[in-house]
């Protein structure tokens, strides 16, 4: 299957080129590149594709010729804005991909609240291309990124796909809450098969700097107080990169279905009378965010100084997938034990950091 992956520079992106490259599928990575945060990590997961000398360091969004991987054969890489409608547009015509998992996004909750315009550009402008893409080209399987954060004010947990999701906290909710009302239009309209994703606190080897694991790490590895928020009174579905792979491969292989007891005079929102589903990945398992930060302190073998400030705006107490959707339909299940993840993580970072 020739797959086009949005957002391979990035985080979860990365891991799913590489899982779906080292099972046998062609893989076209695309990312912009662009310096949200230390772009060196984003060349260094580029680097483990094979993707590296040839991009350089340049930091300007240009649409770029494809750049062949020396690792996989069955991969190239194009340095590209999704928000950049030509490209885009050029990239579906020449590719003619059998699927397509859009991971490419502005991310950050706290983000959202400084810099707004990137989050409609990327997340909603950039999504709208990915789509017309699609339902030019004839390509009828698309899996997108959603996020827990499009739950909001909801405080009834675990959360459901079945819950309404109309009171969003954060600009980058409201994207992703978009996004899902996009896709079911176009479902709906031009028989795309759309699978979105919503991704509960996802962490691991190679994964963001602004995100707890890495921030936790480097203030205790170098002798600073973290942040802990809402005075530690947090909880969240922890959920190690492997296992949400895993989910988002099941999907890609199984592209949505039309629901038959799908009522229109009562309707729910994780399906439809068109292929369109939404589904909770996670972990189904929430911790406290200081059990987080003592798994991080004993991988560490140091404890963290702390830092107890009030809740941030955008920010939500608690988070709590119901995978029920995936585990019924797929089979999902999420496995990996927080110290096991937490210790890879921490050997990952030791190595690359060299700390």
């Amino acid at each position: 299957m020739k797959i086009l992956v949005t957002g391979t520079a990035g985080f979860i992106g990365f891991h799913l080129a590489k899982k779906l490259l080292e099972r046998g599928d062609e893989v076209v990575g695309l990312d912009n590149i662009n310096d949200y945060y230390d772009v060196n990590l984003k060349y260094g997961r580029l680097a483990e594709l094979g993707i590296d000398a040839a991009l350089g360091t340049a930091t300007s969004v240009v649409a770029s010729a494809p750049i062949s991987s020396t690792k996989y054969p069955n991969h190239k890489f194009y340095k590209m804005d999704i928000a950049d409608k030509e490209a885009i547009d050029q990239l579906f015509k020449t590719e003619k991909f059998d699927a397509v998992c859009n991971l490419a996004a502005q991310a950050g909750v706290r983000y959202s609240l400084e810099n707004p315009h990137a989050y409609i550009q990327s997340n909603v402008v950039g999504f709208l291309n990915i789509l017309e893409g699609c339902r030019n080209n004839g390509v009828k399987n698309l899996a997108f990124a959603s996020s827990s954060s499009v739950y909001g004010l909801n405080e009834s947990q675990p959360f459901k796909t079945t819950d309404k999701t109309e009171h969003q906290v954060s600009l980058y909710a409201a994207t992703k809450k978009s996004n899902e009302m996009m896709a079911h239009t176009y479902a709906h309209l031009y028989g795309i098969h759309v699978t979105g994703l919503r991704f509960f606190t996802v962490y691991g080897p190679w994964g963001r700097p602004d995100m707890a694991p890495m921030l936790f790490t480097d203030a205790i590895l170098n002798d600073r107080a973290i942040k802990v928020f809402n005075n530690g009174e947090m909880s969240r579905d922890f959920t190690y990169i492997d296992d949400i792979v895993d989910g988002i491969v099941k999907v890609i292989d199984n592209p949505a279905k039309v629901n038959p007891e799908w009522n229109a005079k009562k309707p729910e929102i994780s399906s439809s009378s068109t292929a369109y589903r939404l589904y909770n990945i996670g972990n189904n398992a929430p911790l406290p965010l200081m059990t987080f930060i003592e798994t991080i302190e004993d991988a560490l073998g140091k404890k963290a100084k702390k830092n107890f400030m009030p809740m941030q705006d955008g920010d939500v107490v608690s988070t709590y997938a119901d995978v029920s959707g995936l585990i019924n339909d797929f089979g999902y299940k999420p496995d990996t034990k927080l110290a096991d993840g937490i210790g890879e993580f921490v050997k990952w970072y030791r190595k690359f950091y060299g700390e």
